[in-house]
């Protein structure tokens, strides 16, 4: 397919198009002559994926082209492809939290290593000093300490499980695509399309049960 017709399928615009060809995030047309280039569907789901990290994942260009470098590394085995990838997602604004060293900071630490080996999460404990999650944990554990609504262990736990849970779904659902590029592709799309879906079925749950409990009804 021509340019013209890559931007209506994918519904962004040449001038996005020529400027993700420009950053590296898009890989290059077959040339046709001095001015055009073809472009097949690869180049569409690629584009998909692009337009999925910057635009709804508001993603960096920079991070993005990062992640992107992560998701075609073949030397890596499935795995390994997958966590760099998705590992190097930015942080949600909406959950950042500043990093403070004091008691605050050193009870979540230890509250967050006890979670994991509670609940058997042998390679999260193993791979904790390079885990941009389980820094994310400990970092909100302690905000949490300091805004006066600290997290006990059994909800933690609770949590945990949930995202056991979800953790599995996650995985199912990447190994419906092809092996290799195709799931890690998948999971990064995953993890910053499906963090809103979760984020969204979490407060109507919690309206659903405020209204059990408290609403007319209950």
């Amino acid at each position: 397919m021509r340019m013209a017709e890559l931007s209506e399928r994918s519904g962004v615009p040449t001038a996005t198009i020529k400027y993700y060809l420009r950053e590296g995030l898009l890989r290059p047309g077959r040339r046709i002559n001095a001015t055009q280039a073809a472009y097949d569907e690869e180049h569409l789901r690629r584009l998909r994926l692009v337009r999925a990290l910057i635009q709804v994942g508001r993603m960096p260009v920079a991070t993005a082209r990062e992640v992107l470098v992560a998701v075609e590394d073949e030397s890596l085995d499935r795995h390994s492809r997958i966590g760099a990838a998705v590992w190097s997602l930015p942080e949600s604004p909406a959950g950042a939290v500043e990093t403070v060293p004091d008691a605050a900071g050193e009870a979540a630490e230890q509250q967050a290593v006890e979670l994991l080996e509670r609940l058997g999460w042998d390679f999260g404990y193993a791979a904790r000093d390079d885990s941009p999650p389980y820094r994310m944990l400990v970092d909100a554990l302690a905000a949490l300490e300091r805004s006066g609504y600290p997290c006990v262990m059994e909800d933690l736990l609770a949590y945990g499980r949930s995202a056991g849970q979800l953790g599995t779904v996650d995985l199912d659902m990447i190994e419906r695509y092809e092996p290799g590029t195709r799931q890690v592709e998948a999971a990064v799309a995953g993890t910053v399309l499906y963090e809103p879906v979760l984020l969204s079925l979490r407060r109507l749950a919690q309206a659903e049960e405020s209204n059990r409990r408290f609403g007319d009804g209950g």
